[in-house]
């Protein structure tokens, strides 16, 4: 052999046998609980640099000819921005021989089903973070059914769930077999067990039989309290004393735009607990960092996370804007919300729509509460005020993301992402503040750390749509019309109302003393039918839009 091909065969035996064989006892370790996922990741980064140093000297005919466990697609569905998650199991598979194609966020569905069948895929896996991603799952399950498709489809996301995968996908997928992974520590043992011959079999028939017993619990689920009309539950409202509560009246009314909003102000209200959930170390913070057996992968995890965040600032790598409204508002028809344009209150800027719980708790004779209730009544005489907010933490994140993923370090991609969604909601916790004590002022005297803002141990709620206080997705588009957010604070909505850049949160304010935060539970066909009438959507839509919350058959 020649000098070149010597130097090729070397290269080529340092990336299959020394590296990868590393990797793969980095691999082990994972499904072992021996080793943590930022450690895991960081071992990825240096394959992946290694890889990229001696590529040079690889020829292409050796380097194609390399035998991988398997090539898996990785795509978040259509309208969903969110991809950490998604990331963080494309780099675990990739450090245990796995081929990954990543389509990464947004994707059609026949994107993804013409990928994986130009790429001749072994597995596809499907991610979403928004409630509307999961029916995008289960069209994309019957697009591959319908195209005969054959190839194992998994799924996975923060809204994903077991019972979900059994009862709504894996019926609309006959042709191999769906499974539910549920984090990304799980993920290559799933993936090698349908990819294996001698295994799948057994494996398969073992999900199959689960989601079985998952579909017929579901069927035979007995309700847990007692269903009640829309308008029983409408008149079984809460009931508040309006003629001896004065509702704080802002001092300042419309919107209030920040634009390169300083990080530094955001630091001390940073929630760091979900940011070691998001990495796969579970610990309330900062107990976490002395844990006995995840801790030092915690403190190393953090250190890291501080130093990062010191070059985001330092460098201004990454920007933050915002924008904050108060205006005048009454609640009518029960369940609605009138916002007007000034205190005349005679000319209505928009109509908020919000859904009410309509299930009665075994032997409960409490309230069915909604959102509307804690804003006085139009009828009532009584002025009041809702506020509203778009922030975000994101832009500049999704090119200096994907700059450290070019240089192979996936480690800091991901870590970057990270930072913006704990920004993002430190942010959103840090507005909020400034409105209890400033913008509206009616807890002037506030005086609370981190802690007990953690807690939401103060007066006053932030209600986002699409969670389960507001659990109506489509209701952000009257927020972000009210808020011009999109012109005011660059946060845009996809279709399916993800917010672009994915830092970002938004939400309703409410200041009422007794303002909680509630779950509407799930909703009868009435109020279903009451609230597509009131919005003027067809019941079919507005049945799509909220079908995780429907408590009758479709």
């Amino acid at each position: 052999l020649g000098p070149a091909m010597c130097a090729a065969w070397e290269a080529i035996e340092a990336v299959t046998v020394v590296a990868m064989e590393g990797m793969c006892i980095g691999g082990d370790l994972f499904g072992d609980g021996k080793m943590f996922l930022p450690q895991v990741v960081k071992s990825a980064r240096v394959m992946k640099q290694a890889v990229g140093y001696l590529q040079p000297f690889i020829e292409d005919e050796k380097q194609q000819g390399a035998q991988s466990n398997g090539k898996i697609l990785l795509a978040t569905v259509k309208g969903d921005v969110h991809d950490i998650g998604k990331n963080i199991v494309g780099v675990v598979l990739q450090c245990n021989n796995f081929e990954v194609i990543d389509l990464g966020v947004m994707v059609q569905a026949e994107n993804i089903l013409q990928t994986a069948v130009r790429e001749q895929v072994d597995v596809i896996g499907l991610s979403g973070l928004i409630t509307p991603s999961l029916d995008e799952m289960v069209h994309v399950a019957s697009e591959m059914e319908r195209q005969q498709l054959n190839v194992p489809l998994l799924i996975g996301g923060a809204t994903t769930s077991k019972a979900h995968t059994a009862v709504k996908i894996d019926p609309n997928y006959q042709r191999n077999q769906t499974v539910y992974v549920a984090d990304a520590s799980r993920a290559v043992g799933v993936a090698t067990q349908l990819l294996s011959e001698e295994n799948r079999g057994g494996f398969i028939l073992d999900i199959q039989q689960e989601y079985q017993k998952v579909r017929e619990r579901t069927a035979n689920r007995k309700p847990r309290g007692k269903n009640l009309s829309y308008q029983q539950a409408r008149e079984s409202g809460l009931k508040l004393d309006w003629q001896n509560y004065q509702p704080p009246v802002p001092n300042i009314l419309g919107l209030q735009v920040f634009n390169d909003y300083p990080l530094e102000r955001l630091l001390n209200t940073i929630d760091w607990t979900p940011f070691f959930i998001s990495w796969d170390l579970v610990g309330k913070f900062p107990k976490i960092l002395d844990d006995k057996v995840i801790g030092k992968a915690a403190t190393s995890l953090y250190n890291d996370a501080k130093n990062m965040l010191e070059k985001l600032i330092d460098e201004r790598l990454v920007r933050a804007s915002g924008v904050v409204g108060l205006w005048p508002a009454n609640s009518v028809d029960d369940d609605d919300i009138e916002v007007y344009t000034d205190e005349s209150r005679g000319q209505v800027l928009a109509r908020v729509h919000h859904i009410r719980q309509q299930t009665r708790k075994n032997g409960g004779h409490g309230p069915l509460v909604s959102l509307a209730d804690y804003i006085a009544p139009k009828n009532s005489g009584v002025n009041d005020y809702i506020g509203g907010f778009a922030v975000t933490a994101g832009k500049g994140v999704e090119d200096l993301a994907q700059a450290y993923k070019e240089q192979g370090d996936d480690y800091n991609s991901i870590l970057v992402k990270a930072l913006a969604d704990r920004l993002a909601e430190s942010f959103a916790e840090h507005m909020h503040r400034r409105v209890r004590k400033e913008f509206w002022g009616y807890a002037a005297e506030e005086d609370l750390d981190n802690e007990p803002l953690i807690k939401e141990s103060y007066r006053g709620i932030r209600p986002a749509p699409g969670y389960p206080a507001c659990p109506d997705h489509t209701e952000k588009a009257t927020l972000f019309s009210l808020l011009q957010a999109t012109q005011n604070a660059g946060i845009a909505l996809t279709e399916s109302f993800a917010m672009i850049p994915a830092a970002s949160v938004s939400g309703w304010y409410f200041a009422h003393p007794d303002a909680r935060y509630i779950n509407t539970g799930k909703i009868q066909r009435d109020q279903l039918e009451s609230l597509a009438e009131r919005k003027g959507l067809a019941v079919n839509d507005m049945e799509r839009w909220l079908t995780p919350v429907l408590g009758y058959k479709t």
